[in-house]
């Protein structure tokens, strides 16, 4: 199966060369890596042309200005461009554990979609990382928070893998999906702009068409660096897109990914 890592990205560069080592580091590599930039800086774009020059992996920059919080947009540009049947979406703040790809792909079944989990890291581990430079610098348990996504023990994965429909754990940090059943529903709702409810969105609709959702545990783990929240000016907004799918049982969204095919 191939698969493309999509990496969201703004203005972070520093935690976005933590990212992309750790997915030079994994011990299965992905057919290609997606940037979608939601309008970086030039630091980044610098940043990213490095890795491009150097990478063996195809390395592809999707970027548009910046205009406000508009991940939904950008997210639907870099996932239409894939050119792998599998879908592997991470943030550019949460550095990947060595077996991240392998431990989706062993997981894949079809007409389903998987969301797993993150550890998050204090704010003097992120500092420590990000002047580093590093990725491997050993992670004390005192700087975690949530240390029962720290385990790894992939043999037990099953033990958590039961079809659901809950919207709780829902999060486009640690996403997966076959890029066709994305395209089915129309990708992400551009309507929901600002931060919050655009991968629950997402994942409703996806189970709204019998795509199964699956969650990992146990393995495919990132560790998500420590950084201020997003502003909630719009969450209200996005509510209600979100109650809307629910309470009519959207399939497909009228401002989706199409207008890119």
């Amino acid at each position: 199966m191939t698969v493309s890592i999509v990496l969201s990205t703004y203005n972070w560069p520093g935690a976005l060369k933590l990212v992309l080592e750790s997915i030079m580091l994994q011990s299965q590599l992905p057919n290609e890596i997606i940037i979608a930039d939601d309008g970086s800086s030039f630091d980044t774009t610098k940043l990213i042309r490095h890795y491009i020059s150097t990478s063996s992996i195809p390395i592809h920059h999707i970027y548009h200005e910046d205009n406000g919080f508009r991940k939904s947009i950008i997210l639907n540009k870099a996932i239409i461009t894939a050119k792998s049947k599998y879908i592997l979406q991470v943030d550019g703040d949460c550095i990947l554990h060595k077996h991240f790809i392998k431990d989706h792909v062993q997981f894949i079944k079809p007409h389903t979609f998987v969301h797993g989990s993150r550890v998050f890291l204090s704010q003097n581990l992120t500092n420590k990382l990000i002047i580093n430079k590093e990725s491997r610098v050993l992670f004390s348990l005192f700087e975690m928070t949530n240390l029962f996504n720290a385990l790894y023990l992939p043999m037990f994965s099953f033990l958590f893998d039961a079809s659901n429909k809950k919207m709780s754990g829902t999060r486009g940090c640690n996403f997966a999906f076959m890029r066709q059943d994305f395209i089915n529903i129309n990708g992400y709702n551009e309507d929901i702009v600002g931060w919050g409810r655009e991968d629950t969105e997402l994942s409703l609709r996806l189970m709204n068409n019998n795509i199964q959702k699956r969650r990992l545990k146990l393995s495919g783990i990132m560790y998500h660096l420590n950084h201020p929240l997003s502003s909630k000016t719009t969450l209200d907004k996005n509510i209600e897109i979100l109650n809307n799918t629910i309470i009519n049982n959207v399939t497909f969204c009228k401002n989706g990914c199409d207008k890119y095919i």
